[in-house]
């Protein structure tokens, strides 16, 4: 990635007591790459709006409307589902953030909280971004799901009322009421 690219913006030569603002519109060809990096069908439109400002003496405030249109594969049919995204997205760069040494840790209360570095790549912001605003089990309007009993021959299939620990307990209580 160049680092006079518009999108990668160099904490050391943002303005430090004015707002910067940006806008991102990745053209066809960057978009069709997005769109197979997040295993979409298609991304026709996408825009990534807002601007930068410093909070603090080292700190950032990014403030942006992300809009999209996507196309993915309905969960159950694989039919294509178009869906609009917009929203508004925040993130706050912090000088100061101690990143744990700990191969795992538990996330943050505060997920727009990141770690400041040497840059603000506000491309990886916007498909990050995207990736999690993005549907997580699209379907389609005509989309139903069927129950589906599978069990070995000669036996009663298990029914997702037989799965609930709670409902024998109802039934053991409704017979020893009628006694």
């Amino acid at each position: 990635m160049p680092e006079n690219s518009p999108h990668l913006l160099r904490v050391a030569d943002l303005p430090n007591r004015k707002t910067t603002h940006f806008s991102l519109a990745p053209d066809k060809s960057a978009r069709k790459v997005i769109a197979e990096e997040l295993g979409l069908i298609s991304l026709r439109k996408l825009t990534f709006k807002g601007d930068l400002r410093p909070t603090g003496k080292k700190d950032w405030l990014l403030t942006a409307d992300l809009g999209a249109s996507v196309v993915q594969n309905c969960v159950v049919t694989l039919e294509p589902v178009k869906t609009r995204i917009d929203t508004t997205i925040t993130r706050r760069f912090l000088s100061e953030m101690v990143l744990p040494d700990e191969a795992e840790t538990e996330m943050p209360e505060d997920d727009s909280v990141e770690p400041l570095g040497d840059s603000i790549d506000l491309e990886a912001v916007m498909i990050e971004s995207l990736s999690i605003e993005l549907p997580d089990y699209p379907r389609a309007s005509s989309a139903e799901v069927q129950t589906a009993n599978f069990t070995e021959p000669g036996k009663q299939a298990m029914t997702d009322d037989d799965a609930k620990p709670f409902a024998v307990l109802a039934s053991l209580r409704e017979k020893l009421d009628k006694s």
